[in-house]
């Protein structure tokens, strides 16, 4: 079966050094088994996504779906949670990069969540190290030791694992199927999920996920039927899977009940994803001028079509018996500047009180010393409840006209903002085109989500010629403050990727197109261990 199996699939990528254990016949035969099952629906998904924008481009306005009207007005409610997953008042995110994972799972948060997609640079080399690491994290072997000495190795006690898998939208290009790039979602969960289904459930866990950049309950249907499969095919009982998903994109806002519907039996609830809920509202909406948001430090959570979002999400979720999750505190303290992070960590308290206080079960950070501050918000509300589900909020009613109107009141575009812009983006696209997927950059962790938003804002303005402080903002003047931080960058030293950077980033702001991730043009660019090496699995290395 094995060897039926893996005819015509390739690894194309270089021999890294968990390769063998990672890349077994039988767990290639797995994850070749779903990319053929699944991906024919998957690039349908993609086409229907294409077809949605155009009509987006052509005006029209999405609303609540009216077909699927009566799932939205009957009484069901999803799975109960398993009991590791019940807690979840804080969550620390982070790459799988083994230093970090055992900093991660050692912090005291709840639950980490292992990613493989905005917050990792997906070369072959970190993909493939990466689901080794879990391996060893499942297993509780995960050990590092410094090129100082220091030697780090996991607690007793550790945080809940969860691991996110690229998006639909991507593919794992050292793996081909038939001749065809491999799915990167079904890559990375059909690893994870044949190498630690069995290991998670003897040690009275399982395998738990986030499911990214996901648009409509159509795509939510194809994650839950990719579940049904894989736990029939590893002969592990139906319902083990749980699934938080991240209402990241404007659309799937307007079906957050159809979402969880879908994967009622398998879903663990739905967090709110700020960062990428941002760049998908100037995404969809990029041809209109009226959309136009304002510096990205104004877009605040506070803002009228933010705040409608989350909302509508903790009554949605709770009125299910899911777990509503919160957004990202992206601060990262700094060792030298404490009025710096006495400033940056009042404002996460306040930010972490507004969702503790609208309902929100637990909310995500970026950094382990931000653990502690994010713990005592919730355990102020919480107290000894694991989570506050029973909070109905039934005042709550959110309109599509609320969750559309992206317009940010008194909203500015300043000079300042798009040299922080072009700053980031630079510094960012550096970083990953090197291989670091999650940079710390004036005290906040930036990942690709808010690359996106920087790339963003930068190709939606010059397209409008937005005001900036009176002054209409124009090629010409984003070449000039380019070419000033680059200059300054380059005096700084450290970025040996930065003329690549820009160039990439001239790319995705010049462009007459928008182009829908930065992560597909930006593939070329990437820094690979792979040697060139191709292997056939059913003939060896060749």
């Amino acid at each position: 079966m094995t060897a039926r199996a893996l005819e015509r699939v390739q690894v194309t990528g270089g021999h890294q050094p968990d390769s063998d254990r990672v890349l077994s016949e039988d767990a290639l035969a797995f994850v070749a088994r779903l990319h053929r099952e699944f991906n024919p629906a998957r690039e349908e998904l993609l086409l229907a996504r294409a077809d949605r924008q155009r009509e987006l481009d052509g005006g029209t306005s999405p609303d609540f779906l009216a077909d699927t009207a009566r799932v939205r007005d009957s009484e069901w409610r999803v799975a109960l949670a398993p009991r590791d997953l019940e807690d979840r008042r804080v969550e620390i995110t982070g790459p799988v990069e083994r230093k970090m994972m055992i900093n991660a799972l050692n912090s005291g948060a709840s639950c980490f969540m292992a990613d493989f997609e905005d917050a990792l640079a997906p070369t072959w080399e970190n993909v493939v190290a990466g689901q080794g690491n879990l391996i060893d994290a499942v297993r509780r072997t995960l050990s590092f030791a410094s090129p100082e000495g220091k030697a780090y190795a996991l607690n007793e006690s550790i945080a809940t694992l969860l691991v996110r898998p690229r998006g639909w939208h991507l593919l794992e290009r050292h793996v081909t199927v038939d001749g065809q790039a491999i799915s990167a979602s079904l890559f990375d969960f059909g690893l994870y999920l044949f190498h630690n289904a069995r290991p998670l459930l003897e040690r009275g866990t399982g395998p738990y996920f986030y499911l990214p950049k996901v648009e409509s309950h159509r795509e939510a249907r194809l994650w839950n039927a990719v579940f049904v499969a894989a736990q029939e095919w590893l002969g592990i009982p139906r319902g083990t899977i749980r699934a938080t998903v991240l209402i990241e994109t404007i659309l799937a806002a307007l079906e957050m009940d159809e979402i969880l519907y879908e994967l009622r039996e398998h879903a663990a609830g739905l967090n709110a994803g700020r960062w990428d809920y941002i760049f998908s509202a100037i995404k969809k909406f990029r041809l209109r001028s009226e959309t136009m948001l304002p510096d990205r430090g104004q877009v605040t959570m506070t803002v009228p079509f933010m705040r409608a979002y989350t909302e509508l999400l903790v009554k949605t979720c709770h009125r299910r018996g899911a777990h509503a999750m919160g957004g990202m505190a992206a601060f990262v303290p700094s060792r030298r500047d404490a009025k710096v992070n006495e400033t940056a960590l009042a404002k996460v308290r306040e930010d972490k009180l507004r969702e503790s206080g609208d309902g929100f079960d637990g909310t995500w950070v970026a950094h382990p010393d931000l653990v502690p501050v994010a713990k005592a918000v919730f355990d102020g509300v919480l107290g000894a409840r694991p989570n506050q589900k029973d909070r109905q909020r039934p005042e709550v009613s959110v309109s599509a006209e609320q969750i559309l109107d992206v317009r940010v009141p008194g909203g500015t575009v300043s000079a300042s903002g798009v040299k922080g812009n072009v700053s980031v983006a630079l510094q960012y696209l550096e970083s990953w085109m090197r291989g670091s997927g999650a940079v710390a950059i004036y005290n906040l962790m930036e990942d690709t989500a808010t690359a996106e938003i920087s790339r963003a804002q930068l190709w939606q303005w010059l397209r409008h010629g937005a005001d900036v402080d009176g002054e209409r903002f124009t090629r010409a003047m984003y070449e000039r403050v380019r070419d000033a931080e680059i200059a300054a960058l380059s005096a700084a030293g450290g970025h040996t990727r930065l003329r690549d950077a820009a160039t990439l980033l001239d790319e995705l702001v010049l462009g007459d197109d928008f182009a829908e991730f930065l992560t597909l043009p930006g593939e070329r660019y990437l820094e690979d261990g792979a040697s060139g090496t191709s292997r056939d699995t059913a003939g060896g290395a060749s």
